[in-house]
This record gives structure tokens, C-alpha cells and sequence, in this order.
């Protein structure tokens, strides 16, 4: 399957294995960055980016052989006023037909993910995807999900719009917080009836998080992060500058810009939800897709 993300673009291909599961056998990702003048119309070149990686993408499905395809597109492609002819030169250039889907089906795939590499019990958890261009929230537990909601508010969005000092400026730090806060007014609502204390963190910036702060990780597709460790983090990062960031050790180099806006995004989940306990997973919606594919 494809995931054509406002930031990045992911080919993970798998054989299924007859129990319900699968085999990876190839997974790999661009960073083409859609959204990088704006995400309400894709710049020529990030478009030529995108076709180029489609097009390598092509190749790879070819010599891999795969007979089932899935390509889906997300907040940059819905919401760019080009998504559409982006979509239609990558069917003609490649033949791949890209769909395009809802937040909501966006959050529902997520959440399928998340439950194959998270253990959950009766406690609800809040789940959150942050992507370039929106940002998904779900409270769910092991039997149900009980509120979902896709944010306009990726981190390409927060820094277009916020991040335009080196360091960022508390100018632009109260900026970004308190625009956050007044968009995810529903999900503070949502926690209001569905209290969830446990943070379910899916997706690049909570990679992130995992590769910087978690030093033995026990289980291959989720650790675990004592919510009392990420002040100090936060702070490291958000007063750092670009150039001192992309020396630490554990920051890749694509995630180095926009990760002070996810950050700040993360924080005020926190504060709101009032969050005791970190959960990385290493699935999202990819493996949420693949495993509706199987099942189906």
C-alpha cells in the first residue's frame, strides 16, 4: 500500500500470512514535503517531487510483483486546490489510482493500526497521529472507540504559520499554543465525558520521542515513556536552534525543523488530557489499511 502524506509519501509492501497477519516485505519512505509552500496549493516542486516518487514507487511494485495495490491520499491532497491534478498525473504517469479519503476514515485506519502493535485493556487512551498536514485524535479502549476527530493542524501548517525565528521567539511559541488550544476545543469537550490519562503517540514525531528518550526498548512494536520525562525534552528542543538540533544524536535530519511545533502540539495534549503515561506505536494507518485488506 501507499500513503501519500503531506509530508511524507510511504510504499510498505507485506504478504499476507494466512493467520490473520503479515509479513513485511519492504517499507520504505520520502520525505516530499507537499505542503512546503503552503498547503492550500502544492508548489512545482514539491509536485515534481511527489510524481518522481510515485514513479520510483512504481518501479518497486513492478519488481516486487505485487498483485494488490491500495494508494491513499490525505490532508495535503484534499486540501490543496491542485490535489486533484496531482492525483490525476500520478494515475497518468504510473497508472496508480490514488483515493482519497476523510479525516474520519483517516482517525477509523489509525486507530485499526494502533490496536495491532498496542496492548489494550479496559482503560481508555487517547490516540494521537500528527501528520504534516491534520492531525488525528481518537479515545478508544480494547472493546470500542468512543470519540474521533481529525484536526486541520499538522506540523506543515503550524510551521508555515508560527515558526519563523531561530530559535522560535515566546512570541511565536504563545502564538501556536494558543491556536492549538482553540482549534482541539472539541477534543477538550471529548476528554470532558471520555477522560483518557494514558497518550497513544503514533507517526514521525513520536519516533522521534522514541529514538531520543527511550533507551531499551523491550517490545518490537511499542514502548512505553513516563509522561514526567517530556518537560525536559520539550524544553531542550524547543529553545534549541535548527543547526543545534540536527547534532543531537537521534534527530533525523528531515524531522529537525518542524518538530519544535509538534512539541508544542504534544505539550498542550498533555496539559489538556492531563497525560500520565506516554504509549509509542510503531503502526498507524498504513498497517491499519493493510490489515482491513487482509481481513477483507
Amino acid at each position: 500500500m501507499i500513503d501519500l502524506g503531506t509530508n511524507t509519501f510511504h510504499l510498505l509492501i507485506v504478504e499476507a500470512n494466512g493467520t490473520g497477519t503479515f509479513q513485511e516485505i519492504y517499507r520504505k519512505q520520502h520525505f516530499v514535503k507537499l505542503a512546503e509552500e503552503g498547503i492550500e496549493t502544492i508548489g512545482a516542486a514539491p509536485f515534481a517531487r511527489g510524481l518522481a516518487v510515485m514513479q520510483q514507487f512504481k518501479q518497486t511494485l513492478d519488481e516486487q510483483h505485487v498483485t494488490t495495490l491500495r494508494a491513499f491520499g490525505t490532508a495535503a491532497l484534499r486540501t490543496a486546490s491542485n490535489g486533484a491534478a496531482f492525483i490525476e498525473q500520478v494515475e497518468a504517469q504510473t497508472g496508480i489510482r490514488v483515493q482519497l479519503i476523510t479525516g474520519e476514515r483517516e482517525a477509523a485506519l489509525i486507530h485499526k493500526g494502533v490496536l495491532q502493535a498496542v496492548p489494550f485493556g479496559t482503560e481508555r487512551m487517547l490516540i494521537i497521529d500528527i501528520g504534516g498536514g491534520s492531525v488525528e485524535f481518537i479515545i478508544a479502549d480494547q472493546r470500542e472507540v468512543y470519540w474521533a476527530q481529525s484536526f486541520p493542524i499538522g506540523v506543515a501548517v503550524l510551521f508555515n504559520n508560527f515558526h519563523r525565528s531561530d530559535p522560535i521567539s515566546p512570541a511565536e511559541i504563545s502564538a501556536t499554543q494558543t491556536f492549538v488550544q482553540q482549534q482541539l476545543q472539541p477534543l477538550q469537550t471529548a476528554l470532558t465525558r471520555y477522560p483518557a490519562h494514558t497518550l497513544v503517540g503514533a507517526s514521525g514525531t513520536f519516533d522521534v520521542m522514541e529514538n531520543m528518550l527511550v533507551h531499551n526498548k523491550i517490545h518490537p512494536h511499542h514502548s512505553y515513556l513516563n509522561a514526567s520525562a517530556f518537560p525536559d525534552f520539550y524544553n531542550k528542543i524547543v529553545n534549541s536552534t535548527l543547526q543545534e538540533r540536527l547534532n543531537m544524536e537521534g534527530m533525523p535530519a528531515i524531522r529537525a525543523d518542524m518538530i519544535v511545533v509538534a512539541l508544542i502540539l504534544v505539550d498542550v495534549v498533555i496539559k489538556i488530557a492531563r497525560i500520565r503515561q506516554i504509549v509509542i506505536s510503531a503502526f498507524a494507518m498504513k498497517e491499519g489499511m493493510l490489515y482491513e485488506m487482509i481481513d477483507k
